[in-house]
C-alpha cells in the first residue's frame, strides 16, 4: 500500500509527508521485492542504467554511480555477464544495487537476504548500516529475526494487520534477561520475594526461571537466593532473542 502496489479498501497512505501516489515522493523511495522480476538479457549495469533513468537520475550521474554500486554488492567481476546467468543470490544482489541507483531518502526491503549464503547476508548488513549512516530511512520486513535483531534500531510486530508491539533495539537489544537457577531446595518465601526485582518467575523441579529488565538486579538477586539457604548449582543470566520475544508478543499460532 505504501508503494502503491495493492490500494487500501479504505483510507489513505502517507510517505514522506505526501500521499503515496505522489509521483514525486515515489521518486524518493527504493524498493527491493522478494519475488523480483528483471530483464534477464540485461547486464546488471544496464539494469541499474534503465532503473536509474526511470527514477531521473541523469546519464552523467549514472556514469560515475553504476561502477560504484556494482562494487558495493560485489557484482563487479560479472559486470558483462547477463542476468540469464545469474545465480539468485547475485539477482538480489543486483535488486539491491537497483534499490539503491537514485540514492533514494526511503528503502523498502523485502526479505533481501533470503537468497543468500553467510558472506552475502554481511554484504547486505553492511549495505543497510551504510544508508541509514547516509541518512535514508531503511524499512526492512523479514521473517528471519536473527537478520532483523542484528541489523535493525526498531522492530515492530504486526498480527491480523495491525502493529501490537514495538521494540527499540539500540538501547535493549532483548529488551528483559532470564536468569536460571538450579538448586536442590526452593522455599514458597523464595520465589515470592524473587518478584521484587523480577516481571515473571516460574519454578520447574529443581529450576527456578525469572525474567528481569535490568541486569543491575542481578547481585540482589543472587545474595536474596543465597540467604534463602537454596543450594545454587547454576545462576546462568541469558539475554532473550528476538524469537522468544516474538512467541511471547505474538503468541502460538499452530495456523501458521
Amino acid at each position: 500500500m505504501l508503494l502503491g502496489l495493492v490500494k487500501p479498501t479504505d483510507g489513505a497512505a502517507f510517505v514522506l509527508g505526501a500521499l503515496s501516489t505522489d509521483v514525486q515522493v515515489r521518486r524518493k523511495i527504493g524498493f527491493l521485492p522478494e519475488d523480483f522480476r528483471f530483464y534477464e538479457w540485461l547486464t546488471p549495469g544496464e539494469l541499474l542504467h534503465f532503473h536509474g533513468r526511470l527514477c531521473g537520475v541523469s546519464a552523467s550521474q549514472l556514469r560515475e554511480r553504476i561502477p560504484r554500486l556494482l562494487e558495493l554488492v560485489g557484482l563487479t567481476p560479472h559486470r558483462d555477464k547477463r542476468l540469464s546467468e545469474f545465480s539468485k543470490g547475485m539477482l538480489q544482489r543486483a535488486g539491491l544495487a537497483q534499490a539503491l541507483v537514485h540514492e533514494p531518502e526511503l528503502i523498502f526491503l523485502d526479505e533481501p537476504t533470503s537468497g543468500l549464503d553467510p558472506m552475502g547476508r554481511r554484504l547486505v548488513r553492511d549495505v543497510i548500516r551504510a544508508q541509514r549512516d547516509r541518512g535514508a530511512t531503511v524499512f526492512l520486513n523479514s521473517h528471519l529475526l536473527s537478520e532483523v535483531e542484528i541489523t535493525c534500531d526498531e522492530v515492530a510486530f504486526i498480527k491480523d494487520g495491525e502493529v501490537i508491539a514495538r521494540r527499540d533495539l539500540r538501547h535493549s537489544p532483548q529488551d528483559e534477561i532470564r536468569v536460571v537457577v538450579r538448586g536442590k531446595n526452593f522455599s514458597p518465601q523464595l520465589t515470592t520475594g524473587l518478584k521484587q526485582w523480577a516481571t515473571s518467575v516460574d519454578t520447574g523441579g529443581e529450576q527456578i526461571t525469572l525474567t528481569t529488565k535490568s541486569l543491575d538486579t542481578l547481585p540482589e538477586i543472587l545474595r536474596h537466593i543465597v540467604a534463602s539457604g537454596a543450594n545454587v548449582y547454576e545462576f546462568r543470566p541469558e539475554r532473550l532473542s528476538l524469537e522468544d520475544l516474538f512467541v511471547r508478543i505474538m503468541g502460538e499460532d499452530r495456523g501458521l
